[in-house]
């Protein structure tokens, strides 16, 4: 198999287990960045991946507050880009909640692969 469809199938695997290990855990918005960074290093720690940023949307967390102080982290709160690298190959994938859909959607953003001179 081409380096650029392992890149495709791993960045599509790191989204999706990104998705369902981190969401329903509670957050606050007091926490955001530290749980952004938190999930950022377990997808880092992940073989093959070389960039990951988690930005998770406060004001949406916010108005999902139960009465009970804390919001469970949700799809729709979720904005996931990484990077990662097999052989020659990098593949960059994105999670971004679109709103035309109503939907927590994963889409490939770039793939290339490295000339055989580098």
């Amino acid at each position: 198999m081409r380096d650029e469809l392992k890149a495709c199938f791993e960045a599509g695997i790191k989204l999706g287990a990104l998705y369902h290990q981190f969401t329903g855990m509670p957050v606050r918005t007091e926490f955001i960045r530290e749980t952004e960074k938190i999930i950022e290093e377990s997808v880092k720690s992940q073989p093959h991946v070389i960039h990951a940023e988690v930005m998770i949307d406060e004001e949406r967390l916010r108005k999902d507050y139960s009465r009970m102080g804390y919001a469970e982290l949700r799809g729709e709160h979720l904005k996931v880009e990484i990077t990662v690298r097999v052989g020659k190959a990098t593949a960059s994938a994105r999670l971004e909640y679109d709103e035309n859909l109503r939907y927590p959607l994963m889409k490939l953003t770039e793939v290339m692969e490295r000339p055989e001179d580098e």
